[in-house]
């Protein structure tokens, strides 16, 4: 019989980076500021990070500004409920909020402060350092010559933002319909518009948004764990990967294979993972956006359009008397 000896020696095009996992490697080192030890171990499992050099430039400088503005806005208004107290500002930070201005006020009235005005004032703010960020995102990356793809993913989260806070109170006509600003309060606002319009969980367009949300979740957790399982082969220089796989990328694209049953390369796992992310804050703007506007009741929805079974009353159960074990004679189906 004839034998053929197999060579294990793993031959790469490039010199492998040793310092990523393990003892000794990159995780295992302190991050040191002139040989003395500042973190230690706390970012063993991080890598070695970069801190700035950050560029804020002019739109940045007015995001900041705005974004300071409903800072303090915030703050003030809620340190105003509870008479400007410090304790009981911190010891009710979470269940404080600033409330929009009730339906009585509509959406063209001039609430006061304490009527809803703290919360228009704080929200235009917040909604134009937002805008602004999302102008600097783009132009740093035009300006460093990179595709704006960053800024793109960040339309998603700006469009849900807007959705639930700016045109669907609008399209209804009642400020009244959009969040408070407050930790507890915006909890509250998703429980209440469940429940409010006959259940969110029959909204079709909130299934695909969960959906989208543990699938880009799962997808870059996959990704994340199979970049660091293959890191010792060079898996991790991803820009070289995707112009040349190496055997780092060729022994994920197998594992993938034999685990999953497709394939996923060093380019297209991105793709995935943005649409999925991507696609999760649109088809959350939509199921926001036809709610109380164009579909109130969602159960009903549900029932019309055969998602859910059609509710009816159970029939009436017969149960016999248990010592004479006959039909009890005040209910008339049992006899």
């Amino acid at each position: 019989m004839a034998t053929m000896k197999v060579n294990h020696e793993v031959y790469l095009d490039h010199h492998p980076d040793n310092h990523i996992g393990g003892r000794g490697g990159r995780f295992d080192k302190f991050i040191e500021f002139e040989g003395v030890p500042i973190f230690g171990e706390l970012f063993r499992f991080f890598g070695q990070t970069q801190l700035g050099p950050i560029y804020v430039g002019v739109w940045g400088i007015m995001a900041i500004a705005f974004g300071a503005m409903f800072a303090c806005i915030w703050v003030l208004g809620m340190m105003s409920i509870v008479g400007y107290n410090p304790v009981a500002f911190v010891k009710y930070f979470a269940v404080l909020q600033l409330d929009p201005p009730n339906a009585a006020h509509g959406i063209w009235g001039f609430p006061s402060l304490e009527e809803g005005g703290w919360w228009l004032s704080a929200t235009f703010f917040l909604t134009l350092s937002i805008l602004c960020w999302w102008v600097r995102l783009y132009n740093r990356a035009r300006n460093a010559g990179v595709k704006p793809y960053l800024s793109y993913g960040f339309i998603s989260a700006i469009c849900l933002y807007l959705a639930i806070y700016i045109v669907r109170p609008l399209w209804i006509g009642d400020w009244s319909e959009a969040p408070s600003h407050g930790i507890k309060a915006l909890l509250d606002w998703g429980n209440n518009i469940s429940v409010r319009y006959g259940n969110f969980y029959y909204n079709p367009f909130h299934m695909v948004c969960i959906f989208f949300l543990l699938g880009s979740t799962l997808l870059l957790s996959m990704h994340g764990a199979t970049i660091w399982a293959t890191a010792k082969y060079g898996s991790h220089e991803e820009i070289e990967e995707i112009h040349k796989p190496g055997t780092g990328t060729e022994r994920a694209q197998l594992f993938w294979r034999w685990v999953i049953g497709f394939n996923a390369n060093a380019y297209s796992i991105h793709l995935w993972a943005f649409w999925f992310a991507w696609l999760m804050g649109i088809t959350g703007t939509i199921g926001i956006l036809i709610t109380g506007t164009i579909i109130h009741d969602w159960f009903a929805w549900a029932q019309d359009s055969a998602v859910n079974f059609p509710q009816s009353a159970p029939p009436n159960v017969c149960v016999p008397d248990p010592i004479t074990n006959l039909p009890p004679p005040n209910i008339p189906i049992c006899n």
